[in-house]
């Protein structure tokens, strides 16, 4: 697809049109025309998601008035009917599959639509009716056939998207610039802070509205908030996501049951409280998120752990590190010597999704296995002295036993290129990883690269030196800058552009390459 058409996609105006007049269009047109809304409801736009070789998801939630404090988007009282259709071009003129489903008040008027019975690696385009309202057109793919190998897949990834901190413009940057195939996002999709609570130097440039979030109405209201961003819009218009959530999503620093906060008086007190405040996010981050029925949450458990694979290119092993870890030690930063960290039985992942991920690499045929997850994953020692360690007790770090399990296991599978995706730290980050980073002889056995936030933590001091590095010698490359990552895969290498911005404290910056890097195929470790 041409550059100037995808960039058109991205307008509201290609979305203007009627349903075409094939089988059953008058079916789902009369059916549609019963909406009763006198506005335009798509005004949090339009995604796909989790793509597989005949089929994806593609979704909208209809609202009214993103901001209701309700959550309920400023919609009326009862179920509305929502017509679909999926086309061969953007135009909407080859229409291959079309239906109506029906926005309900018990999922806040989202609407999941799983497609099946496509060809597999191919390019389809997306639309959504109510009434008299058409919403934009969206690009969305299959993933090639389970035996194809395709030649390239384009792919970014992205994390940290604190909506207070920033303008989004590296959302709309990645869809028009680099025209992803497919986008990951790792987490922190939105911030559950309320106003003044989290601030950068020199202000924040936007607000959140309502309080920090911990019902059902809050979470709904804050994704709301979040999807009426253009720039975010534009990036899920573009092509398919996967995606998984960290702690922002439901409360800072949360590890299973146990919230930030459980002293007497704080706000999440009690294991049935934060139970009820995690069903809750559960609950809106389904709605809101382009996510198969086998996400739907069931009561405070949500099974968000999963593999895509793309044909035999690559497997994307979509990881949750927050809901089955245990709690993090000595409190939830940086602490000294704290030898439990290397209890053999602390887990990160919970003992069935480790061997979830196990299997899959002894299952895996494909040339890349990559992780799609959350916190830092190499060790990054802060203490320079050999007989101190000064490490992340919220990371892999604090889960140094976990860590090995999952790297001595696609060392035991022979898993062919090992690749782990990271976000969480608001930097940019490549590194080498090994089994023991002990000791010094040690292979590289796989890579890391660490995308930066979309805006968390404002503009960043472009810096490309962290004193770290000089003793960690499997660190290859930092920056404090906001961006993302942009890779291209093939059967021969991973290449990555980590891509920045020089600022988002205001809007239109523009974005630029700082550095690339290589991962050839069956040579472990990062190369410039």
């Amino acid at each position: 697809m041409d550059n100037i058409s995808r960039r058109s996609l991205i307008s509201a105006g290609l979305g203007a049109g009627l349903v075409g007049a094939l089988p059953g269009a008058a079916v789902a047109t009369s059916i549609a025309d019963d909406a009763g809304l006198r506005t335009d409801p798509f005004l949090l736009g339009i995604a796909s998601g989790e793509p597989w070789p005949d089929g994806f998801v593609i979704w909208t939630r209809l609202a009214l008035d993103p901001l209701a404090e309700d959550g309920l988007g400023g919609m009326p009282s009862r179920q509305v009917p929502v017509a679909w259709e999926v086309s061969e071009d953007p135009s909407m003129r080859r229409v291959v599959a079309r239906g109506v489903e029906h926005a309900r008040i018990e999922t806040a008027h989202s609407v999941h639509v799983e497609l099946k019975g496509l060809k597999p690696g191919r390019e389809y385009f997306y639309r959504f009716r109510s009434g008299r309202h058409i919403s934009p057109v969206g690009r969305t793919l299959t993933a090639p056939a389970l035996h194809e190998t395709p030649a390239a897949l384009a792919m970014a990834f992205a994390s940290c998207s604190q909506y207070e901190h920033g303008y989004f413009t590296a959302y709309s940057r990645l869809a028009a610039q680099d025209h992803p195939d497919l986008v990951l996002h790792l987490g922190d999709y939105l911030y559950e802070y309320k106003k003044d609570s989290y601030v950068i130097g020199g202000g924040n440039p936007r607000d959140h509205q309502g309080p920090e979030t911990t019902t059902l109405q809050g979470y709904r209201q804050r994704h709301a908030q979040y999807k009426s961003d253009a720039d975010l819009q534009a990036a899920h218009a573009i092509a398919p996501w996967l995606v998984v959530w960290d702690d922002h999503e439901v409360d800072n620093n949360w590890a299973d049951e146990i919230p930030e906060n459980r002293d007497a008086g704080q706000l999440n007190d009690t294991t049935e409280r934060f139970r009820q405040r995690r069903a809750a996010a559960f609950q809106a981050y389904y709605e809101n998120m382009p996510l198969r029925t086998s996400s739907v949450p069931a009561g405070f458990d949500m099974k968000i752990y999963r593999t895509i694979q793309w044909g035999q290119l690559a497997n994307f092993h979509m990881m949750d590190t927050r809901q089955y870890r245990d709690d993090q030690l000595a409190g939830d930063g940086w602490r000294k010597n704290v030898a439990e960290r290397l209890a053999e039985n602390r887990t990160i992942t919970g003992a069935e999704q480790e061997k979830w991920l196990l299997d899959g690499f002894r299952d895996s045929t494909q040339r890349w296995d990559i992780l799609g997850q959350q916190v830092f994953f190499a060790e990054r020692d802060r203490a320079q002295a050999l007989e101190v360690d000064d490490v992340s007790m919220d990371g892999w770090d604090g889960y140094a036993a976990s860590r090995r399990r999952i790297t001595q296991g696609w060392v035991d599978a022979k898993v062919r290129n090992a690749v782990v995706l990271t976000g969480d730290v608001h930097r940019n980050w490549a590194n080498d990883l090994k089994v023991d980073y002990k000791d010094p002889a040690s292979p590289v056995v796989g890579s890391e690269l660490v995308c930066t936030s979309i805006t968390s933590t404002g503009n960043g001091t472009g810096s490309t030196t962290d004193p770290t590095m000089a003793w960690n010698p499997h660190l290859k490359f930092y920056n404090d800058s906001r961006g993302y990552v942009n890779t291209k895969i093939t059967k021969d290498a991973m290449t990555a552009d980590f891509r920045v911005l020089d600022h988002v404290t205001t809007p239109g910056s523009p974005v630029r390459t700082l550095r690339s890097f290589k991962i050839e195929d069956g040579v472990p470790g990062l190369q410039a």
